[in-house]
């Protein structure tokens, strides 16, 4: 049985994932008043519905009435929320799973007929417009959603598709990569700071000089490793400090660290 469909896009979900979506597929040229958003939280959604123009629904209505279906919630909390609005979804829509390490099959699970499902693993520079999305189908998604979702992301950044078996290695890589990130960000700065530098000199100077290296990586046929070449001249200060990074085998400690997190994704599957 088709479902009538009242809203383009519901969004089951308000956190800071579910609100970048929101904002990029509003980018993306659908209406605000088209777009739909339930969390169980009422003051997150009449705050998103005041910033944006959005709709507030529930799930159940969103379940009902919404042509793609994206299920923004955390994991653990996904197969509840599948138990109460699993039968609900329709042949005539897509269910779009942005959960780590839950299953298409898991999903389709909870479901009756042929609903097309598609798995997506964003990560949250998508707020600003340059995230990177992985997509995977499930069984009875065809290569038509899978271009309507790339269409809905056009605005979040950039987009793979990926067998979903690689799904847990994309949750470790760029998942999970801008916390990283970040967290090699905050080590430089309180680096600086111990060098002597003030926290926001040492503030302005290495996310500049992040930011600098990383519009270079973007250059067309640029290497990594040509431009840290570039960089290190023999015996110099650079040098130096690579020497230590490589005595402590930092790409070892970083291959371990996304092992981690894609053994936690499959856990969680």
């Amino acid at each position: 049985m088709a479902t009538e469909t009242t809203f383009e896009v519901g969004i089951i979900g308000a956190g800071i994932m579910g609100e970048a979506l929101l904002a990029a597929i509003s980018k993306a040229g659908i209406p605000v008043t088209s777009i739909a958003i339930a969390d169980k939280r009422s003051g997150r959604v009449a705050e998103l519905q005041k910033k944006y123009g959005c709709a507030i629904s529930n799930p159940s209505e969103i379940a009902l009435s919404a042509k793609n279906i994206l299920l923004v919630v955390k994991p653990q909390d996904m197969n509840s929320l599948l138990e109460e609005i699993g039968k609900t979804f329709s042949t005539s829509q897509r269910v779009i799973s942005f959960a780590a390490g839950k299953k298409t099959s898991l999903i389709e699970g909870y479901m009756n007929g042929s609903v097309p499902v598609i798995r997506v693993m964003p990560n949250t520079p998508m707020s600003v417009g340059v995230g990177a999305s992985a997509i995977s189908r499930g069984k009875n998604a065809s290569a038509s959603d899978i271009k309507a979702v790339e269409d809905l992301l056009s605005s979040a950044g950039k987009t793979i598709v990926v067998d979903e078996s690689l799904q847990d290695a994309v949750t470790a890589t760029s998942g999970s990569g801008p916390a990283y990130f970040f967290r090699f960000v905050e080590a430089m700065i309180n680096g600086a700071r111990d060098l002597g530098l003030s926290e926001g000199d040492a503030k302005t100077l290495v996310i500049q000089t992040i930011t600098g290296a990383a519009a270079m990586l973007n250059v067309e046929g640029a290497s990594p490793s040509k431009l840290r070449e570039n960089v290190t001249s023999p015996n110099g200060t650079t040098f130096a400090a690579l020497q230590v990074f490589e005595s402590m085998d930092v790409e070892g400690i970083i291959k371990n660290a996304m092992q981690a997190a894609r053994d936690r994704s499959q856990e969680l599957s």
